[in-house]
Parts: C-alpha cells; structure tokens; sequence
C-alpha cells in the first residue's frame, strides 16, 4: 500500500533534537524556549468544571453540548465584536492543529486545488494541502495571489512565528478580494488574546466582515489563554454553510470533543480573570527576555503579539540554534516556518519564571 506519510515533510522538531541534548547538558539544566508549550497550572475553575462533569458514561456529540454552543457564540460577540452569531456559527473541534491538517481534505479538496499560505507560516498548513494532495503556495501578500485553482487562503494574524498583526483594513481588503472571487478564508486567530504593542482584530469583526460570515472562517484555541493544550480545546466560527458541511463530515468520523473538555472549555470562556492573569506572566516574561536578548546582540522584528519572539542576529538560523544551545537555551530555528526565516529563531515565552530568569543571566553572560 502507498504511504501517506511520504507526502509529508520531515517532521520539523525531531531535527532539533541533537541541539536538546545539548542544552540538557548545561550544568543548571535546559531552558527550553521552543515547542510553545503552557508550563503554568490549569486554572482552578476549570479544573472544577472537568472533574464534575467527569462521570459522564455515553458518547458526546459532534456539535457539542447546548451550552457549549452558547458559550462558544457568546464569547465570539463579546470578545471578537461578531454580530449575528447563532449556534449554526460555531463548531467544537479537537484541537486546532487537527482541524488545520485534515481541513483540505475534509473540504473535498484534491489535485488541482490550491491552498495559501503567508511566506512564514505554522507548517501544518502546508501539511493539511499535502495530504488532500492539494497544490499549495506561499505568499508575501494574499492580494497578489493567482486566483486560479485557488480554494482555500490562511490568514494567521497575530503570525506564528513572527507575531505579525494585519491590521482590520488589511484584512477588510483581503476578505472582499476573496469574495469576489469564491475564495474560503480561514483565519487562524490563536494568539488574538495575545497582543502587546498592537490590538488585534478577528475576521468575524463587522468593521472587517461587514456584518456578514459568508466565505470565512475563525479559528481559535483555548490552549494559549487558558493553558489548556493538555486538553485539545479549540473551535471555528463562521460561514454555517462551510460549517454544517464539516459537522456532518466530522459525525461520521467520530471527530467529538470528550464531554469533559467542553464543560471545561464553558468555564474557561465565561471566565475573563484567568486570562488576565496569563497575560501578565507572559507580558513580564516578554520584557524580561526581550531586554536580553537585544542586550545580547539580536534584533527583535515583528513580535507585537502571539508568545513568541521573533529574533535575529544576521547569520544562520542554525548557527544561532546551536550558539544558544550550548548555553543551555533551546530555541526554535526560524527555516520551520519556512526558508524565508532561514535567519531567524523563534523565542517562546512559555517557559517558567524560574527558566526565564536563568535564561536572562546566560544571556547576559
């Protein structure tokens, strides 16, 4: 039989590892800024809201419980500024990089579709086309994509790797060019609780949208916010067409979010102070290594949100991986994202107060 993982690229982190090992050797242990990945607790109230609705014996629906649904078109009014949410709007999914990868393919997508995505990019875009053995490419700036074949075009703002934010004009422009043309949006907006020195603004927001979902479509993640990534919490909201299509798909394949997980993610949407709270540790830790880093020599570009920084010295990224790996920092190498971050690395903030601070002495060392 043909092997679909033929279609894939190597996966990117297992490339890191020689340079984790030695990191791991520093004599105060590694500080890993790489993966992204939460290190602080669970807040308590959701933590409350898993354990209580743990006895929970039969199977949970695709779409996701009432108030799941309620609480997933609330926040999106509150928080994001959209109109008009009804519960054909939003659709629970099993994480974000589940829904990113099998979105082409469940879509129907196929040879001589086209799939787009920013010139720095999450790989799992790439990945998702890949495996629907969809055609893809990358760009500079969506406006000036060919549009032929073209089906589907990510948007990731604020950018992961670069923390980049479009601005609501910007993407106003890039929502009316699609529509005209019959272009499905998909906007990654993971990081949107996440700015610093910018506000960023959803898709669904009436001044980009005009009041309406068609051809769009959100994605966002409860696992930066509300240190849920354990959990694969995430949903979409947008276009009902686009997202009573993927529901039925999704019955079919068993794609159901563990009713655990949606009591949890109900609490953790009606709760403002935790993300607060959050922010502040990672606003403290930002500062904290970005103040070392350029008194080391980097450049910070872009990093105006998201939880990441996106640093250069001028010279390999690999270079700069392995510099810092062997003073016990692991960072990500910015060509991940793509060969044009081939002299960049990503610095993640999710990293503990104790693990940033020894970062900052080496730094400064």
């Amino acid at each position: 039989m043909p092997s679909v993982s033929d279609r894939l690229p190597t996966f990117p982190w297992d490339r890191l590892e020689p340079y984790k090992t030695t990191a791991a050797q520093h004599p105060d242990g590694i500080v890993d800024l790489s993966v992204g990945t939460p290190v602080d607790p669970v807040p308590p109230l959701i933590r409350q809201a898993l354990t209580e609705a743990a006895d929970t014996p039969g199977y949970p629906t695709v779409w996701g419980t009432k108030a799941l649904r309620d609480a997933l078109t609330g926040w999106c009014e509150r928080r994001l500024g959209a109109r008009g949410m009804t519960e054909r709007n939003v659709l629970p999914v099993v994480g974000s990089k589940e829904l990113v990868a099998w979105l082409p393919t469940q879509l129907g997508l196929g040879p001589g579709d086209r799939v787009a995505f920013p010139r720095l990019a999450y790989p799992t875009y790439e990945v998702g086309a890949r495996l629907a053995r969809a055609e893809y490419v990358a760009y500079d700036d969506p406006l000036e994509l060919d549009p032929a074949g073209l089906k589907l075009l990510w948007l990731n703002s604020p950018s992961n790797p670069t923390g980049q934010v479009l601005p609501a004009e910007k993407l106003r422009a890039v929502v009316a060019w699609a529509r005209e043309r019959g272009i499905l949006v998909l906007s990654d907006e993971c990081y949107l609780e996440l700015g610093w020195e910018a506000d960023p603004v959803s898709v669904l927001h009436p001044d980009v949208c005009g009041g309406s979902h068609e051809g769009i479509v959100a994605v966002h993640s409860l696992s930066k916010r509300s240190n849920l990534a354990g959990y694969r919490a995430a949903f979409i909201a947008g276009d009902a067409g686009v997202l009573g299509e993927l529901l039925q798909i999704r019955k079919h394949g068993g794609m159901m979010t563990p009713a655990p997980v949606q009591a949890a993610t109900v609490a953790a949407l009606g709760d403002d102070t935790h993300v607060a709270a959050q922010r502040d540790r990672y606003r403290a830790r930002r500062a904290a290594l970005r103040g070392a880093l350029e008194a080391a020599g980097f450049r910070i570009e872009h990093s105006e949100a998201s939880l990441y920084l996106w640093a250069t010295r001028d010279e390999s990224c690999w270079d700069t991986v392995g510099g810092l790996a062997d003073q016990g920092i692991l960072v990500a190498p910015g060509d991940f994202y793509g060969p044009a971050g081939d002299r960049h690395v990503r610095v993640a903030l999710t990293a503990t107060d104790e693990r940033v601070n020894a970062a900052v002495s080496r730094l400064k060392g």
